[in-house]
């Protein structure tokens, strides 16, 4: 019977994590796929090395006895932030299961483990974002015990685009 395994990522596993970034998963469900301009490359430039940018883990089913061997199936892309009213947090960018390896507690798994890191990094708060229509998702995180700050503090978040972020430096 397979089994399911939370790792960190390794520079290796950035073709799978692109893959379901871009080439047909997590985009094309977000329905923003014209938005990925991220490469196997930078993935591995900014995560992996000294200072990284990111942090990830990835989900890999475990089947005895395959002979390709574990497979990954999702991940949870992360990195640290801070807040003036709690110091240290922790963001979780994404967090995506491949369709046919859903319901499985795949995403319950990555979070409690994103969770665990937060908490042995000495964090106070784990945030992340969910577009409006994925209910599915909100319903998940709602139940984990995660907050909808929209709904109970009126808060938004906001995006400074890359060409606006030239204008405001004068450049």
């Amino acid at each position: 019977m397979a089994s399911v395994r939370i790792r960190e990522a390794q520079e290796g596993d950035c073709g799978d994590i692109l893959r379901m970034i871009r080439v047909m998963e997590l985009a094309e469900y977000e329905k923003l796929s014209d938005q990925v301009k991220i490469s196997e490359e930078a993935l591995r430039a900014d995560g992996f090395g000294e200072n990284p940018f990111y942090h990830c883990l990835v989900a890999e089913m475990v089947a005895p006895g395959e002979p390709q061997g574990p497979c990954v199936v999702g991940y949870g892309l992360y990195y640290f932030i801070y807040s003036t009213w709690t110091g240290r947090n922790v963001y979780l960018e994404d967090v995506y299961v491949m369709p046919e390896y859903r319901g499985q507690g795949i995403g319950t798994k990555i979070i409690k483990k994103v969770a665990e890191v937060a908490l042995d990094k000495g964090c106070s708060q784990f945030r992340l974002a969910v577009l409006d229509w994925n209910k599915r998702a909100m319903d998940l995180y709602k139940a984990l015990g995660g907050q909808d700050l929209t709904e109970a503090e009126g808060w938004h978040s906001f995006r400074f685009e890359r060409e606006v972020m030239k204008e405001l430096a004068g450049r």
